[in-house]
């Protein structure tokens, strides 16, 4: 690989600094869609596609295929934590033909500095094609010395080469270098590594130079750019258009101490007379959006086991500023977004456990169900249609209704507080409090995750046309019985009395343990074998790997009997491996009282996303290591520290589970940056807000018109926590603006 034409690197994005300094994180969610795509060159014009998202040249997502169209539209949303550096967000384009062979139609790279242009928007973008030089990525270490000494007069140093690309599955790199000189140029190139994207080659050139601007040497990092070969480029919109809505977020995260005042002041929120006062609600007061304040806080909340008394608080206050039973929690609320939130959060195997086997059913079997005679197709029956989602609503609806005892225990709680606000407020009224939790289990909770299954990780893409129509018929069905609270508003067909006896049950349902086994995450990996046997080979192999929260299993193919069986209860830690362990990437170790298993996953999130779900079933272990060993086991030592002994106490700290008290991984301080970083974009509406404390407190005539946007129950006390707010942001805003100075003036030119 030629290095004709280099640019100096800049720092890496999500590192961990301590003592004070910031963690960086993002996340990149993404939508996508495709137009005016260059038509097959044959009699069938039309083309079979699919997309890929990709970090830099990895792989971490694919859409489904879209079949016959030149206008495919997706409609998938990707959402992922992006856990190493990048340079560009690329999304491949495909054709797959009659042979299911792909072959790359273009593709779209966005910088990662630009992706903040594009936050939140719907964007088109043209396709540029895909060839060798669009594919050149990675950087290389060089070092430059120059001596006056005519036998050693200037040396270039090729140290090492980082994430190059691997084509067709290899890469065997070497380096040349080139002096180019007004009258000669001279050329060396560097042996040949096999097998390896990340070669070291450590080999010195000596060139003789007449003229050096520099006279000091150089050491430097410099990312590979491809070279210019005078290819022509390609017309805009030539291969098609590819429409995207990226959302991206970065957030430097201090050390905890930094955020103590905000966080201590958003956890109080439950205990303010009234609770309208609170820092919480306020934030939920001055965002444009109750998502965009529900979701830090949900998070927040949940981290510190406060989420409950939390919820119960704001949901008593809308419940007595609620006139008609009818509309309880119908609207767009703080609570409402809230509650929403904390049931994705927590909900979500339960969702998998109830709903998952009926949802791939429905997707597998393409029954008609249409019962619009408008849409009805020739070869269809309205009463056969009719009978087909008759089944599939009342299969659904059973294992809704008779799912309560695995209802997650903070729903269940949240559940409870709700039916007692509701029946309190509402007392005449006896249905009120079920309408209270059925607006939020089925409106809000399954009859979305039924219409939308691949949002809530019940299916992989988004359905057919075909499947989606019935998908959406059996939603609105169940968002319709699950509205209802007096059978004799509907027709007393047996059927539906029948459904409303499972309704009252269902919402009667105590919490209980889910002891039954649950599915929590399965597909394909490559481990390695683990020496059970001490002469068998240790060779890597591909297995199905499959987790509940019972145990750990791997099997030779998907429905096969378990070769291999973890009880949880013997996963004592889930790390990282290092990648020089098996010159392998996306490698991670799951550590057993005998043994470490050692896995490689298909890409960088999927190994995130496994590490997270193994560490979060396993985090109640009493007997949890606190140290492991970051290298494997090989040649009879540990790589990493060298002890020969198998046996022998890890030499680093675990990266550690999560308390046992904590259901999710979530970083609470990450958590109160976003809530910092929204009460800093809303600031004019805070201070908007100190007014109209100020203007109620001292008026008592009508409301103004431009303070009426916020409910204000108590001025004095909403003005006191006004003021604490301002504080802590302001203080944060120094720290922030301090770190960009300290790291502007750290950072070296060329530095890795």
């Amino acid at each position: 690989m030629a290095l004709d034409a280099l640019l100096p690197s800049t720092p890496h994005l999500g590192f961990r600094l301590t003592h004070g300094r910031a963690v960086v994180h993002s996340t990149v969610p993404a939508e996508v869609s495709l137009k005016n795509i260059a038509p097959y060159p044959g009699p069938n014009k039309m083309r079979d596609c699919y997309c890929t998202v990709n970090l830099d040249q990895e792989e971490v997502f694919r859409t489904k295929i879209i079949e016959k169209s030149l206008c495919p539209f997706y409609g998938e949303d990707f959402y992922c934590e992006i856990p190493r550096s990048f340079r560009h967000l690329c999304f491949y384009i495909f054709d797959r033909d009659v042979f299911r062979r792909d072959s790359s139609i273009g593709k779209v790279a966005v910088k990662k500095e630009d992706l903040t242009k594009y936050h939140g928007k719907d964007t088109w973008f043209p396709l540029q094609p895909v060839s060798a030089d669009s594919e050149v990525q990675g950087k290389v270490h060089l070092e430059l010395r120059l001596s006056e000494v005519i036998t050693d007069s200037g040396a270039v140093c090729h140290k090492l080469c980082q994430d190059l690309p691997i084509v067709n599955g290899q890469c065997d790199p070497y380096a040349a270098v080139s002096l180019l000189g007004p009258s000669r140029s001279e050329a060396k190139k560097t042996k040949v590594k096999r097998k390896t994207n990340n070669p070291q080659f450590d080999e010195v050139f000596y060139f003789e130079v007449r003229t050096f601007r520099k006279k000091k040497g150089e050491k430097k990092w410099y990312f590979l750019q491809p070279r210019d070969n005078g290819s022509k480029s390609v017309k805009a919109d030539e291969l098609g258009s590819l429409r995207l809505n990226i959302v991206y977020t970065e957030d430097h995260v201090f050390s905890s101490e930094r955020y103590n005042p905000l966080t201590e002041l958003l956890l109080h929120s439950a205990h303010v007379e009234p609770v309208s006062a609170s820092a919480a609600h306020v934030l939920g007061e001055v965002c444009r959006e109750k998502q965009e304040a529900a979701v830090p806080l949900v998070h927040l909340f949940l981290h510190y086991g406060k989420i409950v008394p939390f919820v119960s608080a704001i949901a008593s206050a809308e419940v007595n500023r609620t006139q008609d039973p009818n509309t309880i929690f119908r609207g767009n609320s703080l609570t409402s977004k809230c509650i929403d939130e904390t049931m994705k959060l927590a909900g979500m195997h339960y969702l998998q456990v109830t709903l998952k086997p009926i949802i791939d059913e429905i997707c597998t079997e393409h029954k008609p169900c249409e019962i619009d005679p408008v849409k009805l197709k020739e070869s269809e029956n309205l009463e056969t249609n009719r009978e087909n989602l008759r089944q599939y609503v009342d299969r659904i609806f059973n294992v809704i209704t008779t799912s309560g005892v695995r209802c997650p225990t903070v729903m269940c709680d949240i559940f409870f507080s709700l039916r007692e606000s509701a029946a309190t407020r509402f007392q005449v009224d006896q249905d009120v409090r079920y309408t209270a939790v059925s607006s939020f289990i089925f409106l809000r909770f399954f009859a979305p995750a039924i219409l939308s299954p691949n949002l809530f990780q019940l299916r992989p893409h988004h359905p057919d046309p075909c499947t989606s129509r019935t998908l959406t018929l059996i939603s609105k069905t169940i968002q319709t019985l699950g509205s209802l609270a007096k059978s004799k508003s509907v027709s007393q067909e047996q059927t539906i009395c029948r459904w409303f006896t499972l309704h009252y049950i269902f919402l009667e349902s105590p919490c209980k343990s889910i002891e039954t086994p649950i599915m929590l995450k399965e597909g394909f990996m490559i481990k390695r074998a683990q020496g059970r046997n001490r002469f068998g080979m240790k060779n890597f192999k591909k297995r199905w790997f499959r987790l509940t929260n019972h145990e750990f299993t791997y099997h030779k193919t998907k429905g096969e009997a378990a070769l291999c069986s973890i009880p949880i209860e013997n996963i004592l830690a889930v790390e990282r491996l290092e990648e020089e362990s098996f010159k392998m990437k996306n490698m991670f170790q799951v550590i057993q009282p005998e043994r470490a298993l050692y896995i490689q996953a298909n890409n960088c999130v999927e190994a995130r996303d496994w590490i997270d779900i193994l560490t979060k079933v396993s985090q109640c272990n009493r007997k949890r290591l606190s140290t492991y060993h970051p290298s494997a086991y090989l040649n009879g030592h540990w790589l990493c520290c060298k002890q020969s002994v198998d046996c022998a106490p890890g030499c680093t700290p675990c990266t550690g589970g999560l308390p046992a008290n904590i259901q999710l991984d979530i970083d609470g301080d990450r958590e109160t940056e976003r809530i910092y970083s929204l009460f800093s974009t809303y600031m004019s509406k805070l201070v908007k807000m100190q007014e109209a404390c100020g203007s109620k407190s001292v008026y008592d005539g009508p409301e103004q018109e431009e303070y009426s946007s916020f409910v204000i129950d108590d001025p004095q006390q909403t003005y006191k926590t006004l003021k604490q707010i301002i504080s802590a942001v302001q203080t944060l805003e120094q720290q922030h603006a301090q770190y960009k100075r300290d790291k502007f003036r750290k950072t070296k030119y060329g530095s890795q």
